[in-house]
């Protein structure tokens, strides 16, 4: 059998239905989609039942597409017949490399010649994790942000034995699917949100360490300053303008000695006990006592009405 053209896939498998696969499967069911969850968890099906049900009402005022049905839902406690029908599967297991692997190559030897699989990874390279595949050619890593059902952003990219077709048929799927897809050249370690979002957490562990700066500062720092611009533009585009008329070039002119400048220390420090409890009390104070579901529904209803102002929704 032909692989199913990207616009014509009806059946999606979510391999692995914690909080990004679940997040997935609430995010294809908003899209139209037949989703098919799987995880060996005992209570996997509750849990992945009450996380779509807590992801319905933002993809509601978000706006679902015509079929959207979470009774479009199913279960199977099965790898191989979870994958038996389905036009492509999206693996979302633990960051654990072994087990990828295994997963991958289970699903591999489960699923269908045509069906694409992709994998959540938010670090490993696909050339990595399909070793054990005895189609390896048919593995790529299709990399969402959390929430997967409301930020837009998935980077594709493929392995070292992916065959280009499926690249392109996996970003094109994402495209179908209304996600922002960037299809990456080559493979990069944590690809390049994650990277980025990595640079910048490692230089607020340092200033909690340091005693620079709280928990709520640097959050605030962000919420409150460049965070608003980036929801907009992006850093680069952000220090474009920073150079006024005269543009980037202008900006790395005058700007440019200021990177010799100690203003961040990229290496990781260390994660100390001391630190790791100074990171958890001061996260308990910002929340004030708002429970995680309370805060995703902030947190949901506020990329909502980014969304909404940017024209994206």
């Amino acid at each position: 059998m032909d692989r199913v053209a990207p616009e014509d896939v009806r059946t999606v498998t979510c391999a692995g239905a914690g909080v990004i696969g679940g997040g997935w499967a609430a995010y294809f069911l908003a899209r139209g989609y037949d989703v098919v969850a799987w995880d060996p968890a005992p209570d996997a099906e509750d849990k992945v039942r009450h996380l779509v049900d807590a992801a319905w009402p933002a993809l509601t005022a978000l706006g679902l597409v015509e079929g959207a049905d979470r009774d479009r839902l199913s279960y199977e406690p099965d790898l191989k017949k979870a994958v038996e029908d389905t036009d492509f599967v999206q693996e979302s297991a633990p960051e654990v490399l072994e087990l990828k692997r295994q997963l991958l190559a289970d699903i591999d030897a489960a699923a269908a010649p045509h069906v694409v699989i992709s994998s959540s990874t938010s670090g490993f390279g696909m050339s990595e994790m399909q070793i054990s595949c005895a189609q390896p050619e048919r593995t790529v890593v299709g990399h969402p942000f959390n929430p997967p059902y409301l930020i837009p952003l998935v980077e594709v990219v493929g392995g070292m034995d992916t065959s280009a077709e499926v690249v392109d048929w996996t970003a094109r799927f994402f495209e179908v699917a209304g996600k922002s897809v960037i299809r990456m050249d080559r493979e990069v370690p944590g690809f390049v949100g994650n990277r980025l979002q990595e640079a910048l957490w490692r230089e607020a562990l340092h200033m909690v360490a340091a005693g620079e700066a709280t928990v709520e500062q640097i959050d605030q720092a962000i919420v409150d300053g460049p965070g608003l611009r980036w929801a907009l533009q992006g850093p680069c585009l952000t220090f474009h303008l920073a150079g006024g008329q005269g543009g980037m070039a202008h900006m790395l002119d005058h700007f440019g000695p200021s990177l010799l400048s100690p203003w961040t220390r990229l290496v990781s420090t260390e994660l100390t006990p001391e630190l790791r409890d100074a990171m958890v009390e001061g996260t308990e104070r910002e929340a004030a006592g708002r429970t995680i579901d309370e805060l995703v529904q902030e947190r949901d209803q506020g990329i909502i009405a980014i969304l909404r102002a940017l024209g994206r929704v």
